[in-house]
């Protein structure tokens, strides 16, 4: 997979692309990632990018030129046009901003599919309005809080869809158990030794018994998103064996 990011500050990028799964994959060549500088395709001697809002207000809004100049350069698009009706893009231009959907795991698999993505990151009051209209094909929001800009929005969803890829977590189907990935959060995890401080890992993970393990760890995940993500559970694919658990957790309560 290949992802286009659009920024203003790609030095922010050095480091997070540089250590760790994201590095093992490009390494490997299960994802490829372009940083784009903005103001690289904006014109005159200053390279503005940004200008007063229309209307009056606090702020600077990103301008639609640059943006829409280096997305159609980088990605080969004719360029868009009020009086030209063309086809939509290929590949995903995805715009993250406060005011798009949520980003959940569900979306990382839906991008997942593509072989390529591109993401705009935002900066100051937002973007021109036409950016939004007439360039991207999508908005993500990766919460409901304030960021600076869209750059560690673009890492988180440049990550979590990269662990979705196959081989780059080495193992097949490791994320498969993820918290989230099941529509649960995830069992607790121990490892060695058995005993630190008094603290004792569970009887069970120490039985070799894979299927009493494995009753254990699907227990202790729902247990676990009983308690803290309850929500999680009306939309989580649950057998007749869970459902029995959680009801014995609501008589217990």
């Amino acid at each position: 997979m290949h992802f286009d990011i659009f920024t203003l500050f790609p030095e922010m990028f050095v480091g997070p692309f540089d250590d760790s799964i994201i590095a093992r994959a490009r390494q490997a060549g299960i994802v490829s990632i372009s940083l784009h500088n903005i103001r690289d395709y904006a014109e005159g001697k200053h390279r503005i990018t940004d200008d007063y809002p229309y209307g009056g207000g606090g702020g600077m809004v990103m301008k639609p030129e640059p943006i829409f100049r280096a997305v159609e350069t980088v990605l080969g698009l004719e360029p868009r046009r009020a009086d030209a009706d063309l086809p939509p893009p290929s590949t995903p231009i995805i715009l993250l901003s406060p005011q798009g959907r949520t980003f959940n795991q569900s979306v990382a698999l839906e991008l997942a599919a593509h072989p390529r993505l591109a993401l705009i990151c935002g900066r100051y009051e937002g973007v021109d309005e036409r950016v939004r209209a007439h360039l991207c094909t999508d908005e993500i929001s990766i919460g409901d809080y304030v960021l600076s800009g869209g750059e560690i929005a673009a890492m988180v969803i440049v990550d979590a869809v990269t662990r979705l890829l196959p081989g780059a977590l080495g193992q097949e189907h490791a994320a498969d158990q993820d918290s989230h990935a099941t529509g649960l959060l995830e069992y607790p995890q121990y490892t060695r030794p058995a005993d630190f401080r008094g603290w004792r890992v569970p009887e069970v993970l120490l039985s070799g018994h894979h299927e009493r393990v494995a009753r254990w760890r699907r227990q202790q995940s729902l247990l676990r998103t009983w308690q803290r993500r309850p929500d999680m559970l009306e939309t989580a694919w649950l057998t007749k064996e869970d459902l029995e658990f959680l009801a014995t957790l609501t008589a217990d309560r």
